[in-house]
């Protein structure tokens, strides 16, 4: 299937986006108003403007909705100012926020990044919200019941675990076992990206990069990607290597998709959730590994081009896709 035909499927998927679903402010700072406090005489930070948008699993989903697929997410967020930003900022998108799990005991997920008004650079330390304490007992156990009781219905189910600490993200033990369920007990197509935990899921397709595979061989004791694809028993592993490609391993001979290459990327960040989110949606629809990190490294090849976590449209991607 070429381009088009790939992406005239998408419309007919249904994409359930699971996990720590979190809010990006980016925040615009004049460094001439940087006046001490008259209180503590430390230089204050005069933010002048503010830009919101859904991160890390919520800017998996952006990608999907970008795509043209009907996409949800699942996850917790707080009852705070942040949760009512980020529960807007997915509605401007398209995408279905219902299956929140909503709860006081929590904050919001929220990075606030600081961008200089003068260079257009972020240059100041990142503000972080984050949660370290493990997921109260009820929420837990709510997302679980949500996710086994939706999670069948949909095409693909994309999992972000983007938390970093021991504690505090939504993809815990539980969640990760009814994943595993799901996907081997219905026709869904479980594609999961982990930062700190792959060795940890069991029977579903994982995306991580260069890196955090070998960290996972070494978490998991095991000598080669392929020896952890066996641990975790993944159908597919996906290993990501930036401007390079990715690497697939299925238990045959593993195979190396080139990327796209590009010239001076903009900004990085969120490549691999456009990757992700390109690449198990063509998955879904060609059944195709190979073609699957083909996409999906299209995909990655657009979003690097813009600033702040950006997405691919349709037009995009088939201008892209021409012969040059």
């Amino acid at each position: 299937m070429n381009v088009a035909a790939i992406l005239a499927d998408f419309p007919k998927l249904r994409v359930l986006v699971v996990g720590d679903v979190c809010l990006d402010r980016w925040c615009e700072y004049d460094p001439q108003l940087a006046d001490p406090s008259r209180e503590t005489d430390i230089p204050r930070i005069g933010v002048v403007a503010t830009e919101v948008t859904p991160g890390a699993a919520g800017t998996v989903a952006s990608n999907v909705a970008a795509l043209g697929a009907k996409v949800a997410v699942l996850g917790v967020i707080g009852t705070d100012g942040f949760g009512f930003e980020l529960k807007g900022a997915l509605a401007a998108r398209g995408i279905d926020g219902s299956q929140l799990v909503e709860s006081s005991a929590i904050a919001t997920f929220t990075y606030t990044k600081l961008i200089n008004n003068q260079t257009g650079q972020e240059d100041l330390p990142r503000v972080d919200f984050v949660n370290t304490r493990s997921l109260p007992p009820d929420l837990e156990a709510d997302l679980v019941r949500r996710l086994e009781a939706i999670g069948p219905s949909y095409n693909v189910i994309l999992v972000s675990d983007q938390a970093e600490t021991d504690a505090g993200g939504v993809v815990t033990a539980p969640v990760r076992s009814a994943l595993s369920r799901i996907a081997a007990t219905h026709p869904v197509w479980v594609w999961v990206d982990s930062r700190m935990r792959s060795e940890l899921f069991r029977g579903v397709i994982m995306k991580i990069n260069r890196f955090e595979a070998e960290a996972a061989c070494k978490r998991a004791g095991c000598e080669d990607f392929e020896g952890l694809r066996k641990i975790m028993k993944a159908p597919i592993l996906v290993v990501t290597r930036g401007g390079l490609g990715a690497q697939i391993f299925t238990g045959d001979v593993p195979s190396f998709v080139k990327a796209r290459q590009v010239e001076n990327p903009v900004d990085i960040c969120g490549a691999g959730d456009s990757f992700s989110a390109g690449a198990a949606l063509t998955l879904a629809t060609t059944r195709g590994p190979i073609a699957a990190a083909r996409f999906g490294n299209l995909v990655a090849s657009i979003t690097i081009m813009k600033k702040g976590t950006g997405t691919a449209s349709p037009a995009e991607l088939l201008a892209a896709s021409e012969p040059s």
